[in-house]
């Protein structure tokens, strides 16, 4: 089984002028694969980070600036205008990868999933971490080329030909990706 997950694609990330340029593409881009998995009888994750004011959940680099980020009800944690929402699932996280102190694993045990398709933002970073953390518990990863974005497109390319180099994880378009699920 196949399964969806849709990063960070929250109101704080797009204050990035690199990203706002992105944001229309990039809903879209998720939007259809949101559909095309449900469709086609898979699961999609929206998974978002927050934080508690009290510093409790902040990261090193938020500690030592003083300054916290996306807290938790914030307008800045709220989903992107227009990303297709209704009735998914959704986790919150607290650092980069989609797996350090969530229950994401168990989700995607129970699904019975044993691959993951990653989209959404920043490819350098959050996807980045989600993928190699999902390499590290033996599940296969590919990174949604047209649904996945980055403020910084130099690491992002780099990033991404280390992962498929070295964890062997594609990088496919939604057209390829829809073929895989058998979608119109």
């Amino acid at each position: 089984m196949i399964a969806l997950l849709v990063i960070d694609m929250q109101n704080a990330y797009f204050e990035d002028p690199a990203l706002a340029a992105q944001q229309k593409d990039l809903v879209a881009a998720c939007n259809e694969l949101v559909d095309a998995f449900a469709s086609n009888g898979h699961k999609a994750l929206l998974v978002g980070t927050e934080h508690e004011q009290d510093k409790s959940t902040w990261s090193l680099n938020m500690l030592d600036d003083d300054q916290g980020f996306i807290f938790r009800g914030s307008e800045q944690a709220r989903f992107v205008p227009g990303l297709a929402i209704d009735g998914l699932p959704q986790l919150v996280k607290t650092r980069d990868s989609a797996f350090i102190g969530t229950d994401l694993l168990s989700r995607l045990r129970n699904w019975g999933v044993d691959e993951v398709v990653l989209a959404g933002v920043s490819t350098h970073n959050c996807i980045a971490q989600t993928g190699a953390d999902a390499f590290a518990r033996n599940i296969r990863v590919t990174y949604a080329e047209d649904a996945t974005g980055s403020e910084n497109t130099r690491a992002a390319t780099d990033m991404l030909r280390i992962l498929s180099d070295e964890y062997r994880q594609r990088v496919q378009s939604n057209a390829e990706i829809l073929k895989r699920l058998g979608a119109p």
